[in-house]
């Protein structure tokens, strides 16, 4: 798997063409239009001599050094491999570097779950257990690896069964942000983390808009969590639209600057998501597949499914359980036990909530 010659030179051509595509990207709201011209127009229309000589003096072989250096996978548009989805793009990237399992990319009932950088606690947790929810059922959650909504839907997939796959603006092979490294580490191991960018290449402002375009089109359906009415994540969510792709948004307070763009979404048409089966079931409706969550209570002993459904009715602390009739020690044992295997989470209050 190798991606050819012309398809490295265009990808190099737009890596060198990044602080032109700011300004253009300023101009335009979106960098798609500009992605889409040819080379010879791209060139002529940046109208750097510099930026010409070097893309006629492009060397293939370093670019592919480059790419091995940096242990990653590049796979064109030239190749079979080349997930189909991204066809659907009027500007499809020439080259995918993949840092992680290729074959993760791509895959035919992939959820994108995206949302705000800033999102409020609320948002955080409905993003890990949808995100828990979706790759404990075997589909494959997309996101940005961006702080907020993106990390914690990927932290939550990664607790799951089926591959996370993660869309940088920057190259695949730097962690961004880097205080997310350790995240970033453990999608690729258990995944993959992609980049239309070439290795080594730093952050631009309309790569951020660039890398939406290609969450929403690896996706069958996009979830936004949380986003305010300027949010990049409505952008996600556009263009998701755009390419057939079903909208889903997680309703907010209306006095919540996070959930306005969300709840302008819902008004809007999008599917309201409640918990992780509403986006199975929108997901059904596409694929035809059947969803199930396996849940790590299948093995549980019948003490402790029974604490585990008096949790689920609403005696979440341990003096409720208590009066439900167990003993003490044999409650805080339970909920240790029920946690480790994620099938509760301690709130505030030592109130304990029960995890689809």
């Amino acid at each position: 798997m190798s991606a050819c010659d012309d398809c490295l030179r265009r990808t190099d051509l737009v890596a060198a063409l990044a602080g032109w595509l700011d300004i253009e990207w300023r101009k335009r709201d979106a960098p798609g239009p500009v992605l889409a011209l040819s080379e010879e127009r791209l060139l002529d229309a940046c109208g750097s001599a510099a930026i010409r000589e070097r893309y006629a003096a492009f060397d293939p072989e370093r670019a592919r050094a480059a790419i091995a250096a940096a242990r990653l996978t590049a796979v064109c548009r030239c190749d079979g491999a080349y997930p189909p989805r991204l066809r659907d793009l009027a500007d499809p990237p020439a080259v995918l570097h993949i840092a992680g399992e290729p074959e993760s990319v791509g895959l035919a009932d992939a959820v994108a779950v995206v949302g705000a950088r800033r999102a409020t606690q609320y948002g955080l947790t409905v993003a890990h257990d949808i995100g828990r929810g979706l790759s404990a059922s075997g589909v494959s959650v997309v996101s940005g690896l961006a702080l907020g909504v993106d990390a914690a839907a990927h932290t939550g997939a990664l607790e799951g069964g089926a591959p996370p796959v993660a869309v940088l603006a920057g190259g695949a092979d730097r962690p961004y942000p880097a205080s997310k490294r350790h995240l970033y580490a453990a999608v690729r191991e258990a995944g993959a983390v992609l980049s239309e960018m070439p290795p080594g290449l730093g952050i631009h402002r309309w790569a951020f808009v660039a890398r939406n375009r290609l969450i929403a089109a690896l996706a069958r359906v996009v979830v936004v969590v949380e986003a305010t009415e300027r949010s990049g994540s409505l952008t996600t969510a556009d263009l998701g639209a755009e390419l057939g792709r079903t909208v889903a948004a997680v309703p907010g307070r209306i006095t919540c600057a996070t959930a306005s763009g969300t709840n302008g979404l819902l008004r809007d048409g999008a599917v309201l998501v409640r918990h992780v089966h509403d986006v199975l079931d929108a997901l059904a409706e596409l694929t035809g597949a059947q969803y199930e969550i396996r849940s790590n209570g299948a093995t549980l002993d019948p003490g402790l499914r029974q604490m585990l459904d008096e949790i689920g009715a609403g005696h979440s602390t341990l003096p409720m359980l208590v009066a439900c009739g167990f003993d003490a020690r044999v409650v805080l044992a339970g909920l240790g036990e029920l946690e480790s295997r994620g099938l509760v989470r301690r709130g505030f209050g030592g109130r304990y909530e029960r995890l689809p």
